[in-house]
């Protein structure tokens, strides 16, 4: 089995930073794509930012410029560096990989437990 365990949320006040970080532990033959989405009270879980196999990025507009998303593949981890940030940003942080267990397998989609980020005004 895959685990993906979130470490790095917290209380920032606006401005502030914060990185998080997720690395995915267990039997890995690869991974493709990481990400990260947030659920706010109220609201559905989104996609914040993305990051392929080939490093490839994509991110919401809301954190555009603000928010850098990498991996370091020898370590299964993806990170979010978060700057900037604003009490809008306050929510559940939730990381997320696919992953392939062996090379003949499809890739499983896998969800971390969350991680909560409140930033104070």
């Amino acid at each position: 089995q895959v685990q993906l365990v979130e470490s790095g949320g917290g209380l920032v006040q606006a401005g502030g930073s914060l990185r998080l970080s997720c690395a995915a532990a267990g039997s890995i033959f690869s991974i493709n794509a990481m990400g990260w989405y947030r659920q706010a009270p109220g609201k559905q879980r989104e996609l914040v930012a993305r990051i392929n196999s080939g490093d490839s990025t994509n991110y919401v507009d809301s954190v555009k410029g603000r928010f850098t998303i990498s991996r370091d593949n020898a370590k299964n981890t993806v990170y979010l560096q978060m700057n900037s940030l604003k009490p809008e940003d306050t929510a559940v942080y939730y990381c997320n990989a696919g992953v392939k267990l062996k090379w003949y397998s499809d890739y499983i989609n896998y969800w971390g437990q969350g991680t909560q980020v409140t930033v104070s005004s």
